[in-house]
């Protein structure tokens, strides 16, 4: 085994291990990691920019509203008040950021990171229900991952996005639906005692949404020249390197909550309403 493999495997582990843990016991030690995944999201994105050197007042103003998104997710009960208050000074900072901004790549930093944060937080909140939805989406996320790579390599085909993630094959994508729809059913099955048809619809959806991402940070990371996010992670890259499939994955599943926050029965209860119960 090689040392570079070696490396891989160790980030790996402790990674899963970490995460796992902070989802298992929810609450503060949950959305303390959301926001650390956030604002590592927009450290890269704006090293990947360079918006510090090209555009630093954009940088600032951006750097102030993950702020303000950070205290909000940290937020205790008795901070509620002013959830209003933090979210109308956030969207004054990102619109002055887009007005101003030398590039509008810049700002959009903080709604990528801004919503990856919320959503985590938001979803996995602080009972049985939330851990379930977020064990849900890893699921489908990881699922989709892995079956992608390996049933892409085995089958190989017509690229699936050639101009900007040219390893990318339509077989690929088929089988990672694929595996998410079954990875999500079986954690389902895990709760419950039936798999419904919202079920696999929605899994399938997410694994849509998780590949679209990772597409996403392939066209970023293309369009400005860089190979990996950064190298916070030994032998992984950076940060959204690694979280780009669950990034619009959480965020799609959160969007779609509050969306259908009148629905509550099934499945918007049991993936969709984990904040609300």
């Amino acid at each position: 085994m090689s040392e570079e493999l070696r490396l891989r495997i160790i980030s790996a582990i402790v990674l899963a291990v970490v995460v796992l843990a902070a989802t298992w016991f929810g609450g503060v030690y949950f959305a303390v990691l959301a926001v650390v995944i956030a604002l590592l999201v927009f450290y890269e994105w704006t090293k990947i920019t360079d918006a510090r050197n090209l555009d630093p007042e954009a940088f600032w103003v951006g750097w102030g509203a993950m702020a303000l998104i950070a205290v909000d997710v940290l937020a205790e009960q008795g901070m509620e008040a002013w959830n209003e208050y933090l979210w109308g000074g956030v969207a004054l900072l990102v619109v002055y950021a887009f007005i101003r901004a030398k590039n509008r790549w810049n700002p959009c930093g903080v709604i990528y990171s801004g919503l990856t944060g919320v959503s985590l937080a938001e979803i996995r909140g602080d009972d049985f229900t939330g851990f379930i939805a977020m064990i849900f989406i890893f699921a489908v996320v990881w699922g989709t991952d892995i079956a992608a790579y390996f049933t892409g390599r085995a089958i190989g085909g017509k690229k699936l996005a050639p101009s900007i993630s040219p390893g990318k094959t339509w077989s690929g994508a088929i089988g990672g639906a694929v595996a998410a729809v079954i990875c999500g059913a079986l954690v389902v099955l895990s709760y419950m005692k039936n798999v419904s048809l919202w079920i696999i619809i929605l899994a399938f959806i997410l694994s849509v949404l998780s590949q679209v991402g990772d597409l996403f940070e392939s066209f970023i990371k293309r369009r400005y020249k860089v190979k990996d996010s950064s190298h916070l992670i030994p032998g992984h890259g950076g940060v959204m390197d690694r979280i780009d499939g669950l990034v619009f994955a959480c965020s799609g599943a959160f969007i779609l909550k509050m969306l259908l926050s009148s629905w509550n029965h099934g499945v918007g209860t049991f993936i969709l309403g984990a904040v609300s119960q």
